[in-house]
């Protein structure tokens, strides 16, 4: 696992959801709906949430876990993010409602990353 190469884009993911965040919170509010605005605050809270979950896979020992499951959770929280972040923003800058097909997918992405995170600890090395 490139760990600079994590670390780089954990930083990324951390300051986008800052920086969202603080711009729904000064610009978008009143200018949404209270819908999109939840859904937009969804966004940035499961993308703050899972780029920490990141941060700490990356700063646990490599000792302690499968290196190849490790590596697909990384992957498979930040494809989590990137879909289902990433629609929830695309959804309601665009409002192209068949971008919450792809939602769902970022959720079990999501969902995958855990599964590969509990793997990553339970298999022998």
């Amino acid at each position: 696992m490139n760990k600079l190469f994590w670390i780089k884009v954990t930083a990324f993911s951390g300051l986008l959801s800052v920086v969202l965040g603080a711009f729904a919170a000064h610009v978008l509010d009143g200018l949404l709906t209270i819908q999109r605005m939840e859904a937009f605050h969804t966004a940035v809270q499961y993308q703050c949430f899972h780029t920490l979950a990141l941060f700490c896979l990356i700063c646990v020992d490599d000792s302690l876990l499968v290196a190849r499951w490790k590596k697909y959770a990384a992957g498979c929280f930040l494809l989590g993010i990137i879909l289902f972040c990433g629609s929830l923003y695309l959804l309601i800058a665009t409002n192209i409602s068949k971008l919450a097909m792809i939602t769902p997918l970022g959720g079990l992405s999501f969902v995958a990353g855990w599964i590969m995170l509990l793997l990553a600890a339970t298999r022998e090395k």
